[in-house]
């Protein structure tokens, strides 16, 4: 690093301590309580690796701490909740006050700042984003108008279960991945082999998942870190931001070309993004036509990686937590029949399968810790300061498994639902889970429908168990795995049809959902 680098990062230390020191002498309210603080540095050694799990890491804070804790780092303070009526206070019902989002220079760095709406910090932007999604996907109504395709891809889910039941993970991935991509783009996947939309954006997902981190990457809080070379020895997160950097642009500019070269040789299905093309497309790198892309690509990252990890729990919860399982099928057999599938107009009488539904998004909620807060003024609660600029993280692991709300947190109990004489049913998880005020997930309508098809009828014709290998029970784990959007580590289950009827009832699913020609090789010709 040159001499006029290392003066640079110098006069930046000193300056930050200089201002935060008056900053901290100037405040009538303490801080919430944390680790002690270093001088100049504060906290940059109390933050989690992107490898660790960070609600865990966060949820020791509750214990040394209490239900509020805090953290500062060049004079950025960070406050962690662990208690969800705080969350609530704060996120919630003094939204206007804390949903913008902190400058992450790492995020930035590998190309997802101002991109899909989570990363969004341009207001103007996240308005119209907003705008453009609710119209679209903002109510159970209008959300019902892509039951149908809904429908036919959870078929052939199951199709592709029961001819290939050991490539459980990258089904449910095709799944989700079909159905965002039909929805936003009119776009029809490879139905048996890999897609590379399908594979693409599951990459730019990834990546997502890691630069979104919140306070884990050392240039969030040294901006000058910027500047360092990539070869530089501690650098490698500019290495790590390049790569990412040109998934992220191929994630957001390839489907819209796509879309763009339908409409103009007059052959596109209608979809989210046509419709937002219907006028004319925006003009090229004008913040509209970002406004544009990303309102099609925050479709895909809020309802196709959340419903992937949704129905990876699902799959895993049912092989160690036998019980819910058959509970669920003889609700299932009762209520349906053994000659039909369970369709979304059936859900008001499967309380019991609804209520598998939310547990499913308790017991391993796909976003554990979630993405930053920044308040944009002073406020306080509970007696402590929240100062402008600071950045609010809510452990929902935690909310949902507080064991003064829900009765064993670990275990997976759909009956914690349902109300019974004697029985208050538990906090709807649907209420912490999709985030807090103006920065809840768009997407949550058309994820519910998504995650409630794919489990009722998936228990309508499959028994799912722990595996068998050399006539012995073969043991499963729940682990989980780090990152915004957190997945199960992999897994295998078993997975078989529960009787010759039902084995019959899926090969008809062939018949009534036929395989679709797919618009991949459409993919070589889009200019962008």
């Amino acid at each position: 690093m040159s001499a006029a680098l290392w003066t640079g990062v110098l006069v930046t230390l000193a300056g930050l301590y200089i201002a935060t020191s008056y900053g901290r002498k100037r405040q009538h309210l303490p801080l919430p309580p944390g680790p002690r603080r270093k001088p100049i540095i504060g906290n940059l050694f109390d933050l989690p690796n992107p490898n660790q799990q960070d609600w865990l890491f966060w949820l020791k804070h509750k214990s040394l701490y209490g239900p509020i804790s805090s953290l500062s780092i060049m004079g950025q303070t960070i406050i962690i909740i662990n208690d969800a009526r705080l969350a609530v206070e704060l996120m919630e019902k003094r939204s206007a006050t804390h949903s913008s989002r902190p400058q992450q220079n790492f995020a930035e760095l590998a190309g997802w700042k101002d991109k899909v709406l989570g990363a969004v910090t341009n207001m103007e932007q996240f308005r119209q984003t907003r705008r453009n999604l609710h119209r679209e996907i903002g109510s159970n109504k209008s959300v019902s108008r892509f039951n149908e395709i809904q429908a036919a891809e959870v078929g052939r889910f199951l199709l592709r279960v029961l001819d290939e039941p050991d490539k459980l993970i990258p089904h449910i991935r095709k799944e989700a991945g079909a159905i965002i991509l039909k929805i936003g783009y009119g776009y029809t996947i490879e139905p048996h082999g890999r897609d590379p939309l399908v594979d693409l954006a599951d990459v730019a997902m990834e990546t997502f998942g890691v630069a979104m981190l919140p306070a884990t990457w050392a240039v969030d809080f040294f901006p000058i870190l910027r500047y360092v070379p990539a070869w530089f020895p501690g650098a490698g997160f500019k290495k790590i931001a390049q790569s990412y950097r040109k998934k992220v642009a191929a994630f957001s500019d390839i489907p819209y070309g796509f879309v763009q070269q339908q409409v103009r040789d007059g052959c596109f299905l209608p979809s989210f993004l046509s419709n937002l093309l219907q006028d004319g497309a925006p003009k090229p790198g004008s913040e509209q036509e970002n406004t544009v892309k990303w309102s099609a690509g925050s479709l895909y990252a809020g309802g196709a990686d959340t419903t992937v990890s949704s129905i990876s729990s699902f799959f895993l919860a049912m092989a160690l937590f036998p019980k819910a399982q058959r509970k669920a099928q003889e609700e299932l057999d009762a209520v349906i029949g053994t000659n039909r599938l369970p369709q979304y107009e059936d859900r008001e009488q499967l309380p019991y399968i609804n209520a598998l539904v939310k547990e499913v998004l308790r017991w391993h909620p796909v976003v554990p810790m979630s993405l930053a807060h920044t308040s944009i003024e002073d406020d306080t609660i509970e007696g402590y300061s929240i100062p402008k600029g600071a950045s609010i993280l809510a452990n929902i692991w935690e909310f949902t498994h507080d064991p003064k709300v829900y009765a064993d947190p670990m275990a997976f109990n759909p009956d914690r639902f349902l109300a019974s004489e004697g029985h208050l049913a538990e906090r709807d998880p649907h209420l912490l889970v999709f985030g807090f005020g103006r920065r809840v997930c768009p997407g949550r309508n058309l994820a519910d429908v998504n995650v409630f098809l794919t489990v009722a009828q998936s228990l309508a014709v499959f028994d799912i168990s722990k595996p068998i290998e050399n006539s012995k029970v073969k043991d499963v784990t729940a682990e989980f795995l780090p990152g915004v959007i957190s997945h199960p580590a992999p897994f295998n289950v078993s997975i078989q049809p529960r009787s010759a009827a039902h084995l019959e009832l899926i090969r008809s699913l062939e018949q009534k959902y036929p395989w679709e020609k797919s618009h991949a090789e459409d993919l070589g010709s889009v200019q962008y």
